[in-house]
């Protein structure tokens, strides 16, 4: 079926439906990974967003149970270049045009996703459709002018655990871990560290958490605009010097607003199992999994009880912070990575240190 990609700025591109048949809208953002797409399209982060993948090629290696990454997909739209039709690899279970319909997310194929991530590069991310709809074209751009960004809602409070959980029962060190949209391999990271991780709600209080005598906290990621999950800064507020603090992606710039920071929407954001990360207490780079549309301000970090401990090498934006004096660090990154490099995973052991002391 013929679809059509419309952009809140005019821009029109032609392709076809290779997923559900309906019409979907969001804000049109590129990840820059080579592989990992079914761990993309279940990634609570991405929830409000239609995901543009800059690889031209996706779906040669399948999908299979064992690469989600949460418990439904939440992507709005899927963009891509060319899908395979025939994969092969030993642990595929279908096919990527299967499981979009099977999971009703909307896709759309055929167009230069190259142009449109030069766009999106220049003009920044941008709100649109996809639409099966013959309507004017006018009609269709104020549709996508429309369409609801990912500031000004709480997208935290749709995807975060309804119910509390416990994995890992009898592990050594015992964790809570916040569900602002956490993905299954953060709590895999932990208990295989031996922890014993509690997962609760994005709108428990501090005094419930602190309750079940944790030995530390995670801060998990989760989608959209940090400010509008007010109500979990003030959680961690309360929880600042009680308990080992550790922030990954949404968790950062929350602990970073809940210490007085103030965070911003980046241009295109950063989205991709690429980017480079320098720590400054070392002055190493490492090569990160990536996923979020907005930043720590640095200049509002200044005068704080807090400290920038990584920097994007590529923009220089913040990518890790840490509280001078109380037992809490945080990454805009993704250690736990899930699709992307394994470089990180010594946070994890570093957040294990810090509840040994």
């Amino acid at each position: 079926m013929k679809v059509r990609l419309i952009l809140e700025d005019g821009t029109v591109f032609h392709g076809m439906s290779f997923g559900a048949d309906r019409e979907v809208s969001g804000e049109i953002v590129f990840n820059t990974s080579m592989t990992g797409y079914q761990e993309i399209l279940t990634d609570p982060s991405y929830k409000g967003e239609i995901v543009t993948m800059t690889y031209p090629l996706i779906g040669n290696y399948g999908v299979n149970q064992g690469d989600v990454e949460s418990y439904a997909s939440h992507v709005n739209g899927f963009i891509v270049k060319e899908f395979c039709t025939e994969p092969s690899n030993w642990r595929k279970e279908s096919t990527i045009k299967d499981y979009l319909k099977e999971n009703d997310i909307v896709g759309i194929t055929g167009i230069d996703t190259r142009a449109l991530t030069k766009l999106l590069r220049t003009e920044g991310t941008m709100k649109g459709i996809i639409t099966s709809e013959d309507l004017p074209e006018s009609e269709l751009i104020q549709k996508a002018k429309d369409a609801p960004g990912l500031s000004g809602r709480d997208l935290v409070s749709e995807v975060t655990t309804k119910e509390i959980y416990t994995k890992g029962n009898g592990k050594q060190y015992k964790v809570v871990l916040i569900d602002c949209g956490a993905k299954k391999n953060i709590v895999r990271s932990l208990v295989g560290r031996d922890c014993e991780v509690t997962v609760v709600p994005a709108t428990t209080k501090a005094q419930e958490i602190l309750s079940y005598n944790p030995d530390g906290i995670m801060l998990s990621n989760g989608p959209g605009d940090p400010q509008d999950a007010s109500y979990v800064v003030e959680t961690v507020k309360e929880l600042l010097g009680k308990k080992p603090i550790f922030g990954i992606c949404l968790g950062h710039q929350i602990l970073g607003l809940a210490c007085g920071a103030d965070t911003y929407k980046l241009k295109f954001g950063h989205r991709g199992a690429n980017h480079p990360v320098k720590d400054l207490a070392t002055n190493r780079v490492y090569i990160t999994s990536q996923n979020h549309g907005f930043a720590i301000k640095e200049d509002s970090v200044e005068d704080l009880d807090i400290v920038v401990t990584h920097i994007n090498v590529n923009d220089g934006t913040v990518e890790g912070i840490m509280h001078k004096e109380l037992p809490a660090f945080s990454v805009q990154y993704h250690p736990e990575a899930s699709p992307g490099p394994e470089d990180s995973h010594y946070l994890f052991d570093r957040f294990i240190d810090m509840m040994n002391n």
